[in-house]
């Protein structure tokens, strides 16, 4: 059997978290409490030797242990913070992967493993990616919802079907994704932008929000602060600072004609919209 103590407090993170998703107020209060739970939680697991599993240990044991490593994977990301969930991650693996057939099911293990596929997207980590899927069982990919979300995402990106990444950041299979799926917006909006800073001097401020796929002109404004781009108030444009000037036309064509069939597209769909 576990330790008493260490069972109780499992179960207070278990409210407490249920409590977090389910609430609409004091969400900051709430993980604040989570993340005290979670350091006092660790020290105890530390104390019963089990952050690093192994067969010695009793079957309620791993369990409660893996929760508080779910419940920590899942607390990082609503604080936004990476390297928190790095962290968990790497102490839950052994349970899903070493312990797979010695413990009962989590309802969080599909999940989980799509937001670790999420992380490796969103931070350009393609080929880690690819190494974590190739490790899954082929049904479990084609069937769980969690895994399919990241696999068009990367299908998508690989296919520079932008917009299509943009639309399916409505469609997320749980709240978690979120974040990451707006980490990787971000991350094709500076691709965008490099690519528009290279082929043109200026641009309308219309089409600069709509291939970047802004909804409001402050966005805009705030995103050219950040790249060094002149907006001018009076023409409406956007003047990017130029340094692809001296290169090649060869390399300039494809970008222009890759950015001015972006922009009909995008017209295109607004359009039928």
């Amino acid at each position: 059997m576990a330790d008493a103590a260490l069972k109780a407090a499992c179960t207070e993170l278990q409210r407490q978290f249920h409590a977090l998703e389910s609430s609409t107020s004091n969400e900051m209060q709430q993980l604040s409490e989570i993340g005290a739970q979670l350091s006092e939680l660790k020290l105890m697991l530390t104390d019963h030797d089990l952050l690093y599993p192994h067969d010695a240990h009793n079957q309620e044991a791993l369990v409660l242990a893996r929760e508080v490593f779910e419940i920590g994977v899942l607390w990082s990301i609503r604080v936004h913070d990476i390297d928190s969930f790095d962290r968990f991650w790497n102490q839950l693996k052994p349970f899903y992967l070493d312990l797979r057939d010695k413990l009962p099911p989590s309802p969080n293990h599909e999940p989980i493993i799509g937001l670790s596929l999420m992380r490796d997207i969103a931070t350009n980590e393609i080929s880690a990616f690819h190494i974590a899927l190739e490790m899954l069982p082929v049904d479990f990919v084609r069937d769980s919802k969690y895994i399919q979300h990241p696999v068009l995402l990367e299908r998508w990106l690989m296919e520079g079907s932008y917009s299509n990444v943009w639309r399916e950041r409505q469609n997320v299979p749980r709240k978690e994704y979120q974040y990451f799926v707006d980490m990787l917006i971000e991350t094709i909006r500076h691709e965008i932008a490099s690519c528009e800073e290279k082929a043109y001097d200026t641009l309308p401020l219309n089409d600069v929000a709509t291939l970047l796929f802004f909804d409001s002109l402050p966005e805009v404004l705030t995103f050219a602060k950040e790249r060094g781009w002149q907006v001018n108030p009076t023409t409406q444009t956007v003047e990017f600072a130029n340094k692809g000037k001296d290169s090649v036309n060869e390399e300039k064509i494809p970008m222009r004609a890759t950015i001015a069939s972006s922009l009909q597209y995008a017209r295109e769909l607004e359009s039928i919209v």
